[in-house]
């Protein structure tokens, strides 16, 4: 398809297709003439993925532009591909390595994941910006005087690791590695706002349930 046709079937205007061009989120077509390109579906998919990065999380271009050069890098075993794309996404503050309360937490952290058996998050540790938001945010409730023992946090985990299960297995839905990683990314971004509005009206419907309205 020409770029008009493209821009069309995506509802995005050519001048906004001709930015991405610019800026490298979207890849060049095809050339068919010195002055004209043809697009496929890959170039429709990649333009849902920007859009959802831009417009829903609030990423600037040069965040973008790095986690999907992270996605499409080839080179990359599926594991570290997704992992470099998802490390690139916005996550929470670094913990404060001077506080008591980063030590105690990271030490429960480190628990939680030996007791879960997570060798691969264990022999990461601090390398991921995910692990460090996690102490970083133990560590603030810590501080802040509110309870969160082992047991709550590998109850949640493992219901965690069941949401990992079934995206893992949608991911797997996709034909190709591109598009899987793709998918993954904007599930980071379109789901778990999803998932935290899922979370809340659960919540809702048991107090309800225990205590009525």
């Amino acid at each position: 398809m020409r770029l008009s046709e493209l821009s069309e079937q995506s509802g995005i205007t050519t001048a906004t297709i001709k930015y991405y061009l610019r800026e490298g989120l979207l890849p060049p077509g095809r050339r068919v003439s010195a002055t004209q390109a043809e697009y496929d579906e890959s170039h429709l998919r990649r333009l849902r993925l920007v859009r959802a990065l831009l417009q829903v999380g609030r990423l600037p271009v040069a965040t973008a532009r790095e986690v999907l050069g992270h996605a499409d890098d080839e080179s990359l075993g599926r594991t570290m591909r997704l992992g470099a794309a998802l490390w690139s996404l916005p996550h929470g503050p670094d913990p404060d390595e001077d506080a008591p309360e980063t030590v105690a937490a990271r030490a429960e952290v480190d628990r939680l994941l030996d007791r879960l058996g997570w060798t691969t998050a264990q022999e990461i540790g601090a390398l991921s910006p995910v692990h460090r938001s996690l102490v970083a945010s133990l560590a603030a409730l810590i501080r802040l005087g509110y309870p969160c023992e082992g047991d709550y946090l590998a109850d949640h985990a493992r219901l965690m690791h069941q949401v990992a299960v079934r995206d893992l297995d949608m991911m797997e839905t996709y034909p190709s590695q591109s598009e899987q990683v793709e998918m993954a990314v904007a599930s980071a971004v379109l789901y778990e706002p999803l998932l935290t509005s899922l979370r809340r009206l659960a919540q809702e419907e048991e107090s309800a349930r225990r205590y009525g309205l």
